[in-house]
């Protein structure tokens, strides 16, 4: 890993690539951006491209993609069947993690859904450090039930434990104890624990895990899809890592589980994923639901000019400079915001910054949804697209009440080299402002809320006339400045 140090004492994390094509940003007026939150329902998922300035809603699928990756993309292979793209990416696969073999999908949830159908059943518990809102949706419809066994540290906001994502073994010991090894068909470890804050587990932990449930003769599944952030938090905070190499690293993780899936619009920054299996049996029974849901063997349902992008990506994510650069930046961005008193996750995890919205604004009521309205307000500060991870992203409760999630978070996701220096620095710039103005933020209710994954498309009204404040207050502040 690269140890630049500058004269002047700052301490900046040093971007290890250049640029070489880009893409015009268009920064919308103050009020332009109230009437576009407005129309999209105070949803950040429904606003358009075009109205935002900085998006950081999501890493998946928007991630840079490298020279080497889009030279790739000209010599793919269209074969319908027996393309030599997907022989390609399947000895990468063999050649990074060991696994002999591999089924394509089309992305991560695909994968999910693969697994639910295959392995879950109804009645089966399936204990996993931290649920994925797709993860979860997919188990349940299948009659399954989650259990997450996170450690206590995992749901602490401020803390110092460098893995807030590892599994409490005495808590899994428990669950096994408790429903018995033959109703747990799996155990779901995911790397990178998206809705906590992108934390990451230690190798030691998944070797314990991995102890349990061989002892137990259960599966170990990795949800791979934020893989790269844990091998980099693995290298720099784990002891016993420190020396091995970020492939080394990977072999380790991979030798202990018996499935790993991931989406590659995540990890090696191309679109579409995948499932690697161990035992030949289930990869048997896996086959015949890519045929029905996905596509082909050979392509599973992804334009095979993609297939070859992802085949570089996971070749690229074991180069340590590449790798660390999005948890660098992130790492930046969230010290700068809490010089300016926003209060973040710390340790700082990987795919994004993450605000908590419980304490950013703590006099707005879980059943108002207070990351989802800070997630608006932030928005109409500065063009800034990014997405609640709270109980809007909850479901509700059989009995119609809210579901109060355990952690109300803005995530300010910060794909892999998309973003300059100067660009983070807006955002926390804007957040700071924010932060001053709190007291103007109130809370949202629901207009249309869909009965499943409500977060993607339901649409929220403000319950004052708090963002006709807030655009006056910005202006009070900044003048005409965008």
């Amino acid at each position: 890993m690269s140890n630049i140090k500058f004269f002047s004492g700052e301490q900046i994390p040093l971007e290890m690539h250049k640029v070489r094509i880009v893409q015009k940003l268009n920064l919308q007026p103050v009020e332009k951006r109230l009437k576009a939150i407005t129309e999209a329902g105070n949803n950040t998922f429904l606003l358009k491209n075009r109205d935002v300035f900085m998006d950081m809603l999501t890493d998946s699928g928007v991630n840079a993609m490298s020279d080497r990756q889009l030279g790739a993309m000209m010599v793919a292979d269209d074969s319908y069947a027996g393309s030599e793209t997907f022989f390609r990416l399947k000895e990468k696969i063999t050649d990074i993690f060991g696994f002999e073999h591999f089924l394509p999908a089309h992305q991560g949830r695909a994968c999910e859904n693969i697994i639910a159908q295959t392995l879950v059943k109804p009645g089966n518990i399936i204990p996993m450090n931290y649920h994925f809102t797709t993860t979860r949706a997919h188990f349940v419809l299948n009659g399954g039930t989650v259990e997450e066994l996170i450690i206590d540290e995992g749901l602490e906001v401020i803390s110092n434990h460098p893995f807030k994502g590892n599994i409490c073994a005495d808590k899994l010991r428990h669950c096994i104890d408790k429903h018995g090894a033959e109703n747990i068909p799996f155990v779901r470890m995911e790397a990178g624990t998206n809705l906590i804050g992108g934390q990451p587990f230690s190798l030691e932990n998944l070797e314990e895990v991995q102890e349990l449930c061989k002892e137990n003769k259960i599966l170990l599944v990795l949800d791979a899809s934020l893989l790269a952030d844990n091998l980099h938090f693995i290298k720099v905070r784990e002891e016993q890592c420190r020396e091995l190499s970020i492939r080394e690293i990977t072999k380790r993780i991979s030798d202990l589980c018996d499935i790993i899936y991931f989406s590659g619009r995540k990890l090696g920054c191309a679109r579409g994923g995948g499932i690697c299996i161990r035992d030949e049996k289930i990869f048997a029974q896996m086959k015949e639901f890519v045929t029905l849901y996905e596509g082909f063997l050979t392509y599973g349902g992804m334009s095979v000019r993609e297939i070859e992008a992802m085949t570089i990506g996971l070749e690229e994510t074991m180069d340590e400079e590449v790798i660390n650069q999005g948890p660098e930046f992130i790492a930046f961005m969230a010290e700068e915001l809490q010089r300016g008193g926003v209060p973040v996750i710390t340790p700082p995890g990987g795919l994004g910054c993450h605000i908590n919205a419980m304490k950013f604004v703590s006099h707005i009521p879980q059943e108002q949804y207070p990351a989802g309205a800070l997630a608006a307000a932030i928005y109409i500060a500065g063009g800034i697209r990014g997405m609640e991870r709270g109980t809007l992203s909850e479901e509700r409760n059989s009995d119609g009440s809210e579901h109060p999630a355990d952690m109300e978070l803005v995530r300010l996701a910060l794909p892999r080299r998309v973003f300059t220096l100067s660009q983070v620095k807006y955002a926390a710039d804007r957040i700071i402002w924010l932060y001053k103005n709190r007291h103007l933020i109130e809370g949202l209710t629901f207009v249309e809320e869909p009965r499943i994954l409500r977060f993607f498309t339901g649409k929220l009204k403000p319950v004052s006339n708090w963002q006709e404040k807030l655009v006056s207050a910005f202006r009070d502040d900044f003048g005409d400045s965008l």
